[in-house]
């Protein structure tokens, strides 16, 4: 009988195979999927298509050439390599001995240094996979499973371990040290021309074909791992590691806590731009939508830290995650400021009035680690931690001796407002004043990367958010 009748059916064993597998498809609005397949050709779009749904087989690092060069960062890479520690520090590369095979050189097919001229300070790291795990469980037992969401699975695919955050459903039972399946739980059409995942954070799954996203589960497996915490300990805690990788579909390097501050992972292409822009030392330069600070550092470094790097974007936690990276690599000339760049020029009649003088906008205020003291509004605040009543000195420009009191209550409302706590560095959150933006002629290069659909990046595991663009926008020359 032809194998592909219709009247044949799949052994049980062969579908719960196929099952356990990782083979997505991107779905696309239909619209940009006929546009696509008109400018590139249908056989070749579906290539394309089917390559986004799959990460990079290497890691592209950069380099802190203040602070290291790249073959000391090389040699320690590879020390990591022959020591086998990289289970525990560098999740996802493995070396082999083969045959008595010397172990250094299998480290340096994985860890090797750019081709390309004037890229120096960049390494590739190599990974390996899609591989084909192997989904054991007891013939009389079901596999227990974590459901995770798509942005969740988009990073463990990029060799992050399962967050608390990012998971959706698990299956009952689940208790810390338990084996558990990975898989991802994607966007679906719903009516109204829209997209849901359509699971409830805390649903339990059976193990059953009622289980939410079943049916499309299926050939959405990343990997498997050991539970860091139980089920109930999984929805309960805001934060935390709650599935370590020990399988993995996508074997690539995961760099938390190596060789902080000496390097940084970034694309390719954002180390290029940085390299095109060229700045030169002692130069003033703009980055107008710097978030999170990869090509911002960049160019500080390229510039050896002499001369200021002015960082824009509009979102607070996105400003204190540039001023966090700078303080990690240990750069003191990138400044910071909160401002939307399409106002970031001040008008002629306003700059003209202002002089230059005024040109720098406020800075960010980042308090002290002591949380009796604190800034509030500008202004420096002292607590008094065994009175009811907290004493506040409110010291400014107009009136050094200004005082009143007021509640803990209110100073603890206050420090809430400064949403961002202790960072990686120890750096406390801080209110972003706003920007008033910049004279015309203030610096001698700007970089402008504007947000876009971000197509290539890669693992792309939904793309049914991407539309065709009804509207263009002009550039005048006024505005350049």
């Amino acid at each position: 009988m032809d194998s592909h009748s219709p009247t044949s059916a799949a052994p049980p064993a062969a579908a719960e195979t196929a099952r356990y597998t990782y083979s997505p498809r991107l779905r696309w609005q239909p619209e940009v999927e006929e546009y696509f397949n008109t400018a590139y050709g249908r056989d070749h779009f579906a290539r394309i298509s089917e390559a986004l749904a799959h990460p990079s087989c290497y890691s592209c690092i950069r380099v802190n050439t203040l602070k290291s060069s790249t073959d000391a960062v090389m040699h320690k890479l590879l020390d990591l390599v022959c020591k086998n520690e990289l289970s525990a520090v560098i999740n996802g590369l493995e070396v082999v001995e083969l045959n008595g095979g010397d172990q250094s050189q299998e480290g340096c097919s994985l860890v090797h240094k750019c081709p390309y001229a004037g890229l120096e300070n960049v390494l590739f790291v190599q990974g390996s996979g899609p591989h084909v795990l192997h989904y054991g469980s007891q013939p009389d037992q079901a596999v227990k499973e974590v459901v995770v969401s798509r942005k969740c699975a988009e990073s463990v695919l990029r060799g992050a371990q399962v967050y608390v955050p990012g998971v959706l459903a698990c299956s009952s039972h689940v208790e810390k040290g338990d084996k558990v399946a990975v898989s991802v739980a994607i966007e679906q059409p719903v009516k109204e021309d829209g997209w849901a995942v359509g699971i409830t954070r805390g649903t339990v799954l059976q193990g059953l074909q009622s289980d939410a996203h079943y049916e499309e589960r299926k050939g959405l497996y990343i990997g498997q791992g050991t539970a860091a915490m139980s089920r109930s300990a999984i929805f309960r805690v805001p934060h935390g590691i709650a599935v370590e990788m020990t399988e993995r579909v996508y074997k690539l390097p995961s760099f938390n806590d190596v060789l902080e501050g000496e390097i940084f992972l970034q694309n390719l292409p954002s180390v290029v731009t940085a390299r095109v822009l060229d700045p030169q030392s002692g130069e003033r330069i703009l980055d107008m939508c710097a978030a999170p600070g990869g090509k911002t550092t960049a160019i500080a470094i390229l510039m050896r830290d002499e001369g200021e790097v002015v960082a824009l974007d509009r979102s607070h936690n996105k400003v204190m995650d540039i001023l966090k990276l700078a303080s990690e690599m240990d750069l003191s000339c990138i400044k910071a400021y909160k401002l939307d760049a399409l106002k970031s020029v001040r008008k002629t009649d306003e700059a003209r009035s202002l002089g230059m003088a005024d040109n720098h906008s406020e800075a960010i205020e980042t308090p002290t680690e002591d949380p009796c003291h604190a800034t509030v509004g500008g202004r420096s605040t002292s607590v008094d931690e065994d009175s009811s009543t907290t004493t506040v000195v409110f010291s400014d420009n107009k009136n050094l001796n200004s005082k009143r009191y007021i509640s803990k209550a209110e100073l603890r409302k206050n420090l809430r407002q400064m949403k961002n706590g202790p960072g990686r560095n120890n750096c406390s959150g801080g209110r972003v004043e706003k920007s008033k933006g910049f004279c015309p002629n203030s610096f001698d290069r700007v970089l402008l990367d504007a947000p876009c659909s971000a197509l290539g990046l890669r693992p792309r595991l939904f793309a049914g958010n991407s539309r065709i663009a009804e509207k263009t926008f002009e550039v005048s020359e006024e505005n350049v």
